[in-house]
């Protein structure tokens, strides 16, 4: 199995940066191949618009669908991006590993998505959800969260951590044909004491290992709106 750990946190002695390590140990001592983006230390640079192209399809206006077209036929993506494009292609299991603030990733995480999930890598010729160009592999949300299992619950202040969620596991996942596997969640890292840390990272590495038994958020069948669509 080839894993892409896309590790979104500054801080490398962050709980963060544990789990990422946890599961770079873990995963290799099984035997798979583990690639890691850690894109702090990368000095990734988040905004998407022209700097993501060496190609350009019209000058005069910027239609980022049209320009990632372009670039996908012709290897025009800028050499960082395309870094970063070829480990999505190359792995089987995508991890985003990353602290939930403001009820969502970090911006530069969004912009890792914004940036590598372009038109011909990730969708695109009406493939999407179950026939989308990522069709196979499978990816997972690893994340912590500054509150307790509580205000992220159905009666909780934030609501349902599924919720907060939703964006990614339904608008990129399994828009884009992976595979949703249930997301990790470390509550409140920052208020636990030694023992229960290696609890928690032993419960990761279990999950890690796992992967293949681990619950999976279902995507939409289109088939389903197909029908609805030809009913109109």
């Amino acid at each position: 199995m080839r894993v892409l750990i896309v590790h979104a946190h500054h801080e490398p002695k962050s709980f963060n940066a544990a789990m990422t390590d946890t599961a770079v140990r873990t995963l290799r001592a099984a035997g798979h191949e583990v690639v890691v983006s850690d894109l702090y230390a990368q000095g990734f640079d988040p905004v998407s618009d022209r700097r993501n192209f060496t190609t350009v399809a019209d000058a005069a206006v910027l239609k980022q669908q049209a320009e990632e077209a372009l670039a996908s036929a012709e290897g025009g993506f800028a050499p960082e991006l395309a870094a970063e494009i070829e480990k999505l292609d190359w792995c089987d299991v995508l991890i985003l590993q990353f602290p939930i603030w403001w009820l969502g990733p970090p911006a530069i995480l969004k912009g890792w998505i914004d940036r590598v999930f372009a038109v011909g890598v990730a969708y695109g010729g009406g493939r999407w959800f179950d026939r989308g160009r990522l069709k196979g592999k499978r990816a997972m949300c690893a994340v912590t969260v500054g509150g307790g299992a509580d205000v992220y619950s159905d009666r909780g202040v934030y609501g349902a951590i599924k919720n907060i969620l939703y964006p990614l596991h339904r608008g990129v996942f399994a828009f884009t044909g992976l595979e949703v596997v249930e997301p990790f969640v470390v509550y409140a890292p920052n208020r636990i004491d030694a023992a229960e840390r290696a609890a928690w990272l032993a419960r990761y590495e279990h999950r890690l290992l796992d992967l293949d038994g681990a619950p999976k958020i279902p995507g939409p069948d289109m088939a389903e709106f197909d029908g609805l669509v030809r009913r109109r």
